[in-house]
């Protein structure tokens, strides 16, 4: 079966001390929706949910309260953002580190590409072509290993980076101080070298967005989804109510219930020949993945920068490091 990948995430906390309830709830939620998914952050030690938009992270919060009487602090929603590149670009690097004792000594190189499907957040891959033994077999897997390191905390905003594929094609070692910590640190530096030289660019998820409300607000609904920066694919006009079809970054979709029943003026419930119907209502899911706004890329790594300064000045650290092991 396939399982899309959460689009937007939540800090969550109990607000009072903490009981095993708040536990209890969310493995029977993950359990239940496999589109529902709750880990740790490293760093900040909060409990982060992700799922596939606001509504559905709201309905757990409340289920939580209602099934559990667990009342939650919640965060401001988070996008699950993607980073890519945008051009072919070669690297070689040399990773030398002397101890005293036994070094560390690595030398890989190569390029790394982008994928035919990368805007789409496909998947990534690693090709080793090393021949005639420049690179033991044994520091292979090692390399690879420091790719995938890179691909799970991006240089970019510290999102996974997608849709790149990394070719060794060439290296060297020493016979005393190369190891497969050597190769791993070297691989994941050299990634991030050719990285920052590929035009790195953020890719954001796109929602298909359907709104169903009654004719006489069509303007309004339609006016403000244009403000959200929606592409408007299709309108189907009935006797007394309108759908309008339409794809818009979920970012720029953030409160969009409350922005609705301001247009629609709030009046409740109105009969269609068909159903009753609130005056307004709109469905969402995830369609794919698309690239950033240049502005809105820029946005957000000086923000994420500006965070990590924060960060390091209160003494907790400037962010993820390149590897974790």
């Amino acid at each position: 079966m396939f399982i899309p990948e959460p689009v937007i995430s939540l800090a969550l906390k109990p607000s009072q001390k903490e009981t095993p309830n708040f536990s209890k709830a969310l493995n029977r939620f993950q359990r239940e929706d496999p589109t529902f998914r709750v880990h740790l952050d490293n760093e900040s030690k909060e409990t982060i949910i992700s799922g596939m938009g606001e509504l559905h992270l709201d309905i757990y919060v409340e289920r939580m309260k209602r099934e559990y009487n667990v009342d939650c602090t919640v965060g401001k929603p988070q996008v699950r953002y993607r980073e890519t590149i945008r051009q072919r670009t070669p690297f070689s690097y040399i990773h030398r580190k002397q101890t005293g004792g036994q070094g560390q000594y690595a030398k890989v190189e190569g390029y790394i590409e982008p994928l035919p499907d990368n805007e789409n957040g496909g998947a990534s891959e690693f090709i080793n072509k090393v021949v005639g033994g420049r690179i033991a077999e044994g520091y292979i897997p090692a390399c690879q290993k420091g790719f995938e390191d890179g691909l799970a905390h991006g240089f970019l905003i510290d999102h996974p980076i997608v849709g790149v594929r990394f070719v060794l094609e060439d290296g060297q070692m020493h016979h005393v101080d190369s190891s497969e910590i050597a190769f791993r640190l070297a691989t994941v530096y050299a990634f991030k070298e050719a990285f920052e030289k590929s035009r790195p660019a953020l890719l954001e998820p796109v929602m298909s967005v359907q709104v169903t409300a009654p004719i006489e607000f069509q303007g309004a609904i339609i006016g403000g989804l244009n403000k959200r920066r929606a592409v408007i694919a299709d309108t189907d006009i009935r006797h007394d109510e309108f759908t309008v079809s339409c794809e818009a970054t979920l970012s720029e979709m953030f409160g969009y219930s409350t922005d609705l029943r301001a247009s629609t003026q709030g009046k409740g419930l109105f009969q269609s020949p068909s159903r009753l119907m609130f005056v307004g209502e709109f469905t969402m899911e995830f369609k794919n993945y698309q690239y950033c706004l240049d502005n809105d890329q820029k946005a957000l790594v000086d923000e994420f920068k500006k965070k990590q300064a924060e960060r390091a000045e209160l003494g907790l650290g400037g962010g993820a490091s390149l590897v974790r092991i």
